[in-house]
């Protein structure tokens, strides 16, 4: 069953026009900018307006209190990160299922660290919030884009791809962040992803035969 967002945190309307969401882009990269100087605890929806250069009221308009700004923040990060999985698996279809693995995690741990330090500070910013919705809604895109790839494998076919991809999934998915979290320096990374690849792809081919193409 799907998870509901709670009232509370529902943005009170989207932008429907540009100019509209430009203005919510620039409250965006404003909250951003604050939970980087100022860190989540400090972070007000007046210090924002601030820095956006918007009034108080405008962000009213959007934002009805503070944990519905950090929350719709994170819903765009994992909206696009998803998006990103969902081109990349288009991209992969009918691939051999070790190359598509591998373009899996180099698209994820791209994703991560394109900008490092708003990872992070999105990670702490979620640390009080009910966010299983968003964690919900993610996932199960994740997951469709993910099994619809592996279904067109070349060289492939999967007995139990629901438990399969949700395996790689979470193994990718956990492996890099725990990288990621760690603060590791570019080679030790690039080591680990290294690594990550190998292990996810011996899985791949070490299924049973019947997985197999005859």
């Amino acid at each position: 069953m799907a998870q509901v967002t709670p009232q509370s945190l529902t943005p009170r309307k989207r932008p429907r026009q540009a100019r509209a969401a430009a203005t919510v882009d620039a409250i965006y990269e404003a909250t951003i900018q604050v939970l980087l100087s100022d860190g989540p605890h400090r972070l007000t929806t007046t210090r924002v307006a601030e820095r956006a250069g918007v009034s108080v009221g405008t962000m009213y308009q959007y934002f009805p209190q503070k944990q519905a700004l950090i929350h719709a923040l994170n819903e765009r990060y994992l909206e696009r990160l998803a998006e990103k999985i969902e081109a990349t698996c288009r991209e992969q279809h009918g691939a051999p299922a070790g190359a598509m693995v591998e373009a899996l995690i180099e698209t994820y741990w791209r994703a991560k660290t394109e900008r490092p330090e708003v990872t992070r500070a999105l990670y702490r910013s979620v640390a009080d919030l009910d966010n299983a919705a968003l964690i919900d809604r993610f996932a199960r895109r994740v997951d469709k884009a993910t099994i619809a790839m592996l279904e067109t494998a070349s060289d492939m076919r999967f007995a139990d791809i629901k438990t399969i991809n949700r395996t790689l999934v979470t193994v990718i998915f956990g492996a890099v962040r725990n990288a990621f979290e760690r603060e590791l320096a570019d080679t030790e990374a690039a080591a680990v992803m290294q690594q990550l690849v190998l292990m996810c792809r011996r899985y791949v081919d070490g299924l049973s035969p019947a997985a197999k193409n005859a």
